[in-house]
């Protein structure tokens, strides 16, 4: 199956990458800067898919957009689906919750958090009464979970570490991951993998990843 991953630079496709190569399955890279005055996608991604956001890969012979949907497909349907878990696996459950709750509840407030702290002070009441502590609501949450586990599922590693690696990165970006140890550890442990630093090199700088 031949693979294109639309990579815009700084954003959730560099999960894509790493998903490629921990799958080791050959694909090719479409790479796209952002506006260095908006940072949004340039309109030659409206091309690819017509919300002309990223990750989209191309496969055969079709399109295909979200980050779930991508992680859910390629990882049940390539590498003889060893990043899965299979239906019937009693850790399908966790795997399904972990793989939707990133992008679901989890990067909800850290977008918001984003968007709002251009409001400057006019946006403080708004991050201290609501924001920040759905913020903590949830790393809280996902802290608690880590405790004594090295990944979110089935005590391997799976393509949902890969999908909430996003959630820690953006975490981190935005401040206060340090108080939350465990994800800090983990987030450690997944730049640590030989495939992770491969996608770095496939799709260039990545600050978030810092």
């Amino acid at each position: 199956m031949s693979i294109i991953v639309h990579h815009l630079e700084e954003s959730r496709s560099q999960r894509i990458l790493w998903l490629m190569e921990e799958l080791g399955i050959a694909y090719d890279v479409k790479r796209y800067e952002r506006n260095p005055q908006t940072r949004l996608a340039p309109p030659e991604l409206k091309e690819i898919h017509p919300l002309g956001k990223s990750p989209v890969i191309e496969a055969n012979g079709k399109v295909l957009a979200e980050s779930a949907a991508i992680i859910e497909y390629l990882a049940e349907n390539e590498a003889f689906g060893g990043l899965a878990v299979p239906a019937g696996d009693p850790a399908r459950f966790d795997y399904l919750y972990w793989l939707h709750f990133a992008e679901g509840s989890a990067m909800l407030p850290l977008l918001l958090k984003l968007y709002v702290s251009m409001l400057g002070e006019n946006g403080a009441p708004l991050m201290q009464m609501r924001i920040d502590p759905e913020i903590n609501n949830h790393f809280s949450f996902i802290n608690a979970h880590l405790e004594g586990r090295d990944y979110f599922v089935a005590d391997r590693f799976t393509a949902a570490d890969i999908q909430m690696s996003f959630v820690l990165d953006a975490g981190n970006n935005r401040g206060g991951l340090d108080r939350y140890p465990n994800m800090v550890r983990v987030r450690k442990l997944q730049q640590a993998r030989p495939a992770y630093q491969k996608a770095l090199e496939k799709g260039g700088p990545y600050k978030m990843g810092g």
